[in-house]
């Protein structure tokens, strides 16, 4: 039996320049981080003494006899390229967060059975073969609309730069902060969950629809990475500019789809403005799912009394990617 257990991740700024759609063309950048809440697969070897040859468990369960007859398209695909479909096999998946909350829940499902597979068989991939595994699982197979930067990050862990070269090559640049800024940074980033769960395919479509016409915006994103880097890499300790540009970044980023927000998280997202948050967006393709929130700590005491009646969670920072917990 294996299990695996691969991070979530946040996105900070850049977020749709990993696009290849995008950054085959122009390069892109993002940074962002894995956390510290998990999406956990359990694989084992079936056997043959029951009526069916596979067991899925997910949001549903599945007894199917052939790979083809499974509904998840991530489990279809990912076991016809890397399964024998006449061994049998059990699945199990369970999630420390919601699916289509804007975690990078799905990409940490294919990097986490990927990962398991591969163990389940006796072999080790590199973080650099998981990761470019599992983007082409998706855009290439599934053919989802999403970029290429949660993959990455939940197989790599930590806070990371990500560039995206026009000729595909990805590189991952870690970040490193000494405990006591690395410290301040986390201890003011907070995650406030909005109630609405999205599919991220839907919103990213529009989102990347006629993209060469927002180069201008895209081309904006990518500058508050750069700063970003600049601010996390300083001597000062202060981080409170980071939610500075969050606050800019996500002024942008709403305009590149009319569904990436609407009226419900916008009033959400000014209250939390109101009440002490200094910037923050929405992770994810938008529609709903997490907002990501800077919140000085001498701000925090009010802001969770006014937001009692909502799921808050302090941004851990998960360092070490996707990893196979048990070999049994």
């Amino acid at each position: 039996m294996i299990i695996s257990k691969t991070p979530f991740r946040v996105s900070f700024f850049g977020g749709g320049t990993d696009y290849p759609k995008w950054y085959l063309k122009h390069g892109g950048k993002v940074i962002s981080t894995a956390i510290d809440k998990y999406c956990y697969i359990t694989c084992r070897f079936l056997p043959n003494f029951f009526e069916h040859k596979h067991r899925f468990v997910y949001s549903k369960i599945e007894l199917i006899n052939e790979i083809n007859k499974t509904k998840h398209p991530v489990i279809k695909h990912t076991l016809k390229n890397y399964w024998q479909d006449n061994v049998g096999l059990e699945i199990h998946h369970d999630g420390d967060l919601p699916a289509r909350s804007g975690l990078g829940s799905s990409s940490s499902f294919t990097v986490g059975l990927i990962n398991s597979l591969h163990a389940l068989n006796g072999k080790k991939l590199s973080k650099e073969e998981l990761y470019l595994k599992a983007i082409d699982i998706e855009q290439n197979h599934v053919k989802d609309v999403v970029g290429s930067q949660d993959q990455v990050a939940v197989s790599v862990g930590g806070l990371n730069k990500i560039i995206f070269n026009k000729n595909g090559k990805i590189e991952v640049n870690s970040i490193k902060l000494n405990k006591e800024k690395f410290n301040y940074l986390s201890n003011s980033l907070y995650l406030l969950y909005t109630g609405i769960s999205r599919n991220a395919s839907k919103f990213a479509k529009e989102k990347i629809k006629n993209i060469d016409s927002k180069y201008r915006s895209f081309n904006e994103l990518s500058k508050y990475v750069d700063e970003c880097e600049q601010i996390l890499k300083s001597k000062t300790l202060n981080t409170d500019d980071v939610g500075r540009l969050l606050h800019e970044s996500w002024q942008i980023k709403k305009k590149l789809a009319s569904q990436i927000s609407n009226r419900k998280i916008d009033n959400l997202y000014n209250e939390a403005l109101k009440q002490g948050a200094i910037g923050g967006n929405l992770i994810g393709a938008g529609g709903g799912g997490f907002l990501l929130l800077y919140i000085p700590k001498k701000n925090l005491k009010n802001f969770v009394k006014q937001f009692k009646n909502f799921t808050i969670l302090p941004l851990g920072i998960d360092t070490k990617g996707t990893q196979i917990i048990f070999n049994g």
